[in-house]
């Protein structure tokens, strides 16, 4: 969702978007944004957008793409054509974001 909404908002042309955890912390260890080049602004102010807007501890992302909602029955559509690149309601994780950050 993260790097779907830096495309969106036209902050890049293409986005990857790496969080990692420790099992029993909460707070990601790292989140690194890579543009390829092709960030209007640079990297760093665009991971600094990200962790403005997104909270990537576990609980919270289940709680902001709503992914208790329906029990498994939804994730059962994934099993066919993958989860990502799906317009589907219930895959909350494709729905952009849209960002707030002050511009220069």
């Amino acid at each position: 969702q993260a790097a779907k909404s830096i495309v969106a908002s036209e902050l890049a042309r293409r986005c990857i978007v790496q969080v990692s955890y420790a099992i029993g912390v909460p707070e990601p260890l790292s989140v690194f944004v890579d543009t390829y080049g092709t960030g209007k602004i640079p990297d760093k102010e665009i991971l600094k957008i990200v962790k403005e807007n997104f909270d990537f501890r576990p609980g919270m992302i289940s709680i902001n793409l709503d992914l208790k909602r329906g029990g498994n029955s939804r994730f059962l559509k994934t099993a066919a054509y993958g989860h990502f690149g799906r317009e589907d309601p219930d895959f909350t994780w494709e729905v952009v974001k849209p960002l707030k950050w002050e511009k220069a």
